[in-house]
């Protein structure tokens, strides 16, 4: 059988994503791998597929109870025997596993690390007389004193390799730095390993950072529209989580805390509430989530700001893995980055106090970007993608602006007049003139004392954050957080350069292409009962038995056959077999009583993306998205028409095309006329690029902004800018 072959048997889709068909045949060839793919990217795919195509058992090591449970009740409804050995079982249950293990009736068995090396374990004795084919190692980074999660159990795995030298190792990670990636590589001792490494972009994410005012205020309005829907909300401390979980329930919402210091017990009853959708929403410390498979979690709120982009970056991750549109929501505070540098120093260790120091400014630089922040993401993680993505809050929101040099002056004037040595409260207080006993003496005799009090401490805060993102102040990352001048705030004061401010902003709602299919939301709801009552039946989670996306495609493409069932995603030869008549039946009687045919003619499958060869490391293509509208280009269709095929604002698909303007893939004669490209040069020329909207005022309306963003590309890339 070739592995596309079983990914249809059991997995019930027809193409690989991102590196998974190289992988898996690395794996098959008995080669070591270290994948970094993104959260709900497929990486437990890269392992179980092999498991079923090699003879004899694959070892699957694994940090959390919770992500084995969760793993092993979705292949057993796959057909895929699996199982795991835990504290959880009673001895009675672990006789009966050694027997199927014996008897060759298992091909994955889940193991935590501290099992395989315990100093009263037998359990590597025992798994060294079984027939070992491949051993998988997940959340790799956990071996890491660099990673965002390093857990001590792990260094003893470094031994697999002498235990079972001949055996093939694969390690998986969704997220790890070059620090990181180096470290995995070292300690596992891999033997000659090939490193994949997907792109880690996930385009059905919608990311955004807000100004954190009156919190709780703030996230029930966000809650409010999407009180059917699955979420995560992250919390700093524990004493949040149980507070904000009473709050929300209070409010009528089915919420539940989550954190470390729980019994064992209570936690595993909150989580497996959670995944049958009993519990809507987790209010969770870091403790949660990892390996959670809930493929129908629709949005991801931090309360307070992560430690660093790596754990952000994997927490707004559980969001979508169906591949539906999700969200992931930030409410940012400066003060979080207080709070947290001390949690980054650590005793005796100044290197790696350091490094976690600099993980904590780039979160910061994050919250504070005035930029595509799915750009800032992908650029940390060494991937290219386009300025603008459609679908943050940077892309989606149309700024108005005005010329705000003076109150930028009389801002960086009060930071040079106190002598860089106040922070963002001090400061707005000194230029509003306050009464208040904190201001010194001496600091009210200063010119600049009150300059700003026409302005209020809201609009000053949003001010100096601005100018923080703009690169004209900065805050010191000592214990107390300063506001410091850097070296373009010179310029402004000696009114030798214009800054343009935020007058206003209009945000877009973000359409995302799936989100316009033209399902029947009716037969929807009824699938969704259905799946509810086998889960209930078969005790296991709903989206195990069936994804939130595999019900949308039904309630699409409405198939009238066991044959047109099966071309819809998710659903492998043994779902099939098992469920397909169950939800086959009322998709017919649906379209009898509607007068509704099959539109599974109208269904693309995926084609199989192309994959890099072994020691792959990452590809300096941009994301898929703009490659998507470059190839639409190519092909003939205008900007509006890629602009409404892919269900994406015109302005995205223009800065997808001035992307590739940059990279000499597109001609710029393609979207501007020879007349315009001189203007729009002479203007950027007279008035600099930083900001659009004055280079659109001189120009005027037959100038387009798509048109300016493509010559200013084409400038940079000739070196004239």
């Amino acid at each position: 059988m070739e592995p596309v072959q079983a990914l249809q048997k059991y997995f019930g889709y027809s193409a690989f994503r991102h590196e998974q068909g190289a992988i898996i045949n690395h794996v098959l060839n008995k080669k070591d791998v270290l994948a970094l793919m993104p959260t709900g990217g497929g990486k437990s795919l890269c392992y179980q597929l092999p498991a079923v195509m090699l003879e004899g058992l694959t070892i699957v090591i694994s940090p959390l109870i919770a992500l084995m449970k969760d793993q092993v009740d979705s292949l057993n409804v796959n057909g895929i025997p699996a199982a795991f050995f835990n504290s959880s079982q009673n001895p009675e249950e672990q006789v009966q596993l050694t027997t199927k293990l014996r008897n060759n009736q298992i091909k994955l068995l889940y193991l935590a690390p501290e099992r395989l090396f315990g100093n009263e374990s037998k359990m590597m004795g025992f798994l060294k007389t079984l027939p070992v084919s491949l051993i998988a190692i997940d959340e790799a980074h956990c071996i890491s004193h660099w990673g965002h999660d390093f857990r001590p159990e792990y260094l003893a795995l470094a031994g697999l390799k002498l235990e079972f030298p001949n055996i093939p190792v694969i390690a998986l990670t969704a997220t790890a730095d070059k620090l990181t990636k180096k470290d995995i590589l070292e300690k596992l001792n891999l033997k000659d390993p090939a490193v994949f490494i997907s792109s880690f972009n996930r385009e059905n994410i919608t990311y955004r950072v807000v100004p954190k005012r009156k919190s709780f205020n703030q996230l029930l309005a966000f809650l409010d529209e999407r009180k059917e829907e699955s979420g995560i909300i992250y919390c700093l401390s524990r004493k949040s989580t149980e507070s904000l979980a009473a709050d929300l329930t209070a409010e009528g919402f089915a919420a539940a805390a989550y954190h470390a210091g729980l019994d064992n017990a209570l936690k595993a009853k909150t989580q497996e509430a959670f995944l049958r959708d009993d519990v809507k929403i987790i209010v969770a410390t870091i403790a949660f989530g990892m390996g959670i498979n809930k493929s129908n979690v629709r949005y991801v709120v931090h309360m307070d700001m992560p430690k660093n982009i790596e754990g952000y970056y994997q927490e707004t991750g559980r969001a979508g893995r169906d591949g539906l549109p999700s969200e992931a929501m930030l409410l940012y505070s400066p003060g979080d980055a207080i709070k947290l540098k001390q949690f980054a120093m650590i005793a005796d260790n100044p290197e790696q106090s350091q490094v976690m120091l600099n993980k904590l400014n780039d979160m910061v630089r994050y919250c504070q970007l005035q930029a595509c922040r799915r750009q800032f993401l992908l650029k940390y993680f060494e991937e290219d993608s386009p300025p603008n993505c459609g679908s943050c809050d940077y892309c989606l929101t149309e700024f108005k602006k005005f010329d705000g040099t003076l109150i930028a002056q009389k801002a960086l004037s009060a930071v040079a007049r106190l002598k860089e040595r106040f922070g963002y409260t001090y400061v707005i207080d000194f230029l509003r003139g306050s009464k208040n006993e904190k201001i010194r003496e001496e600091h009210k005799a200063l010119k600049t004392y009150g300059i700003g009090a026409d302005i209020s401490k809201t609009d000053w805060l949003r001010y100096i954050r601005e100018l923080t993102g703009m690169g004209y102040l900065y805050v010191s990352d000592d214990a107390y957080p300063v506001l410091k001048l850097t070296p373009k705030s010179d310029a402004v004061l000696k009114g030798l350069e214009k800054v343009m401010l935020i007058e206003s902003q209009t945000v877009e709602e973000h359409q995302h292409a799936e989100a316009t299919l033209p399902f029947e939301a009716e037969l929807l709801t009824e699938l969704k009962n259905i799946r509810r009552d086998i889960a209930l039946h078969e005790n296991v989670p709903a989206y195990i038995i069936l994804s939130d996306a595999t019900l949308v495609e039904i309630a699409t493409y409405l198939p009238q056959s066991l044959d047109e069932l099966r071309l819809i995603s998710g659903f492998g030869d043994v779902k099939l077999a098992r469920y397909g008549r169950e939800f086959l039946l009322p998709v017919k009687d649906f379209c009898a009583r509607k007068g509704l045919t099959s539109k599974i003619k109208q269904k693309t499958t995926k084609r199989e993306r192309k994959t890099k060869t072994e020691r792959s490391e990452r590809s300096s293509k941009p994301a898929d998205t703009a490659f998507h509208t470059f190839t639409l280009h190519k092909a003939g269709k205008t900007i509006p028409e890629i602009a409404a095929e892919r269900g994406l604002a015109t302005t995205t698909i223009e800065g997808h095309l001035s992307y590739y303007i940059y990279t000499g893939a597109l001609e710029l004669s393609t979207l501007v006329n020879e007349e315009k490209q001189k203007k729009i040069q002479d203007v950027v020329e007279s008035y600099g690029a930083e900001k659009l909207s004055p280079l659109k005022e001189v120009l005027g309306e037959e100038y387009s902004y798509g048109e300016i963003r493509a010559v200013i590309a084409w400038m940079r890339k000739v070196g004239m800018m």
